[in-house]
């Protein structure tokens, strides 16, 4: 017998996929609530693009960052772009760094690519082509 957190957990995954933002936002708002990093991820990632509700920043980081601090790697990056673009977050190209790199060193290749390029144009990083080289070997490059 499925317990009811994975119950909830699949219905919400469910309204993500099925494009029902609203609905999916009402299931996983008290996962995430709970302090499950994927569903504070997905509320984050609908929160920052107005997806089945108004866009709202400021709920928007604070999802991302409590889930990127749990060590959830693709919060990591998002919240790395956050701060790289100034997206829902002050532009900060060495916070950026800061979040690619702990993403980059879980083996995101996404992270290891957009640090790569970080390196090779001294943004946010001091600019370093044999690491440059290197990331981007990392992802496959």
């Amino acid at each position: 017998m499925a317990d009811s957190d994975d119950i909830n957990i699949a219905s919400a995954m469910a309204a993500f996929e099925g494009k029902h933002f609203s609905q999916a936002m009402q299931l996983f708002t008290p996962i995430a609530e709970a302090g499950d990093m994927d569903a504070q991820h997905r509320v984050a990632i609908m929160f920052q693009n107005g997806l089945g509700m108004a866009r709202n920043c400021e709920a928007a980081f604070r999802w991302m960052k409590a889930s990127a601090e749990q060590g959830y790697a693709i919060a990591e990056h998002g919240l790395g772009f956050m701060y790289l673009e100034g997206d829902c977050a002050e532009q900060d190209s060495a916070q950026a760094a800061k979040w690619f790199q702990l993403a980059a060193d879980q083996g995101l290749a996404g992270s290891q690519t957009t640090l790569a390029q970080m390196y090779e144009q001294g943004n946010g990083v001091e600019q370093d082509a044999d690491k440059a080289k290197a990331l981007y070997a990392q992802a496959g490059f």
